[in-house]
């Protein structure tokens, strides 16, 4: 668990690191907002497509193996964009960053997975997420200030540096990560995953409250760097905002359970925490003033620093443990899904109108899953009975 949590960390520090630095950079390289938004999906490209073989991978291969190959491309990527300038740099480096982040992602959500049930689990994945909060929290900051201090190329030396830890703690990981294990193809592949969205309820709601608030995030992440920019916002206080939303996040999850418990269990903490989410996105684009974006990016940190960690835990109880690493990579593929698309939609609107109206269509795109979330409530509800009377 610890390992885990070192490594993923820095993968996460170094991610939203770049959400900062890559759309100042293209930018300062003169790219439009449409070629921004192309730039920023890039990395979604590929685990979109590989997200489900990848989980088969983990399964027979076991987590350990993993972590380390995507620890280094993680390292690898920031320091492509400093071999090759320019805009191809860019989208190169961002490709090999998607699937290396896929990959460590969805090792540690598998191994994690393993580890309990019930409020054990919600514990766990409440604990590991608190911990990639931390490295947002961290990641946008030093981002921010080194882009201040000395420009974005130094920033990107910087985060392959950081990307080195996830290396070093790979190693460390011991008993059932260091190991693989032999699986029916039948649960296995897109076919299994596709009956599984058709029959299980868990899936399903898991699936569309990860899309509902990856979709927020994604569109939140990828285009307030661009939003403020043209408010002629700095860099650092761009990356103190991002760092916000991130430690509201990480703040609450410890307390999860409490949470879920308190709003009336887990469908209830679904419903609540994508609203809170939809209502931040859409009231962003209707001010400049600095402070108010910040209560916003406290909803958006608040509602998502509940549902995510929840989508997971969902899932993972959901399913039988051969079936668990494929599961994961079809919510990871959903969730890489909505963050290629996001700022390709985006970027288009924002190319014929204005950024309020952009994302209030972006909140509302939010609000058409939580109507969905709550029509599956009721056979969820049952499956949850099913799964406490066995």
């Amino acid at each position: 668990m610890v390992a885990i949590c070192v490594g993923l960390t820095s993968a996460f520090m170094v991610q939203t690191m770049l959400l900062i630095a890559i759309p100042l950079y293209a930018l300062e390289l003169g790219a439009t907002p449409v070629l921004v938004g192309m730039i920023l999906c890039a990395p979604y490209l590929l685990p979109l497509v590989l997200a489900i073989p990848l989980g088969g991978l983990i399964t027979r291969l076991g987590g350990r193996r993993v972590i380390i190959a995507g620890a280094c491309g993680m390292a690898a990527g920031p320091w492509v964009i400093l071999l090759l300038p320019g805009f191809s740099g860019l989208i190169v480096a961002q490709l090999i960053i998607g699937v290396a982040h896929i990959l460590m992602v969805l090792a540690a959500q598998s191994i994690i997975s393993g580890l309990g049930h019930g409020k054990a689990l919600e514990r766990y994945f409440g604990w590991y997420t608190t911990c990639l909060s931390g490295g947002q929290l961290v990641g946008p900051l030093l981002a921010g200030w080194l882009i201040d201090a000395s420009g974005a190329r130094l920033s990107f030396a910087v985060m392959g540096a950081i990307a080195l830890i996830g290396i070093l703690s790979g190693f460390f990981l011991t008993g059932s990560a260091r190991v693989g294990q032999s699986t029916e193809k039948s649960l296995l592949g897109y076919r299994a995953q596709a009956r599984l969205l058709r029959t299980n309820p868990g899936v399903k709601i898991s699936i569309a409250l990860t899309v509902a608030v990856m979709f927020a995030l994604g569109a939140h992440g990828s285009f307030l760097p661009v939003y403020l920019e043209s408010l002629a916002v700095s860099a650092t206080t761009i990356g103190a905002l991002v760092s916000l939303r991130a430690l509201c996040a990480m703040a609450i999850r410890p307390f999860m359970s409490s949470v879920i418990e308190w709003l009336g269990g887990r469908a209830a903490a679904m419903v609540w925490s994508s609203v809170v989410v939809a209502l931040g996105l859409m009231l962003t684009g209707l001010t400049g003033n600095v402070y108010l974006l910040g209560v916003l990016a406290v909803l958006v940190g608040v509602g998502s620093g509940i549902s995510q960690p929840l989508s997971m835990v969902v899932l993972a109880e959901h399913v039988s443990a051969a079936q668990r690493s494929s599961a994961l990579g079809m919510r990871l593929m959903g969730n890489r899904g909505v963050q290629f698309l996001a700022p390709l939609i985006l970027g288009f609107l924002a190319e014929v109108m204005p950024f309020n109206l952009t994302f209030l269509l972006a909140g509302v795109f939010v609000l058409a899953f939580v109507a969905v979330i709550v029509a599956l409530i009721p056979a969820f509800r049952r499956q949850e009975s099913e799964l406490a009377a066995n």
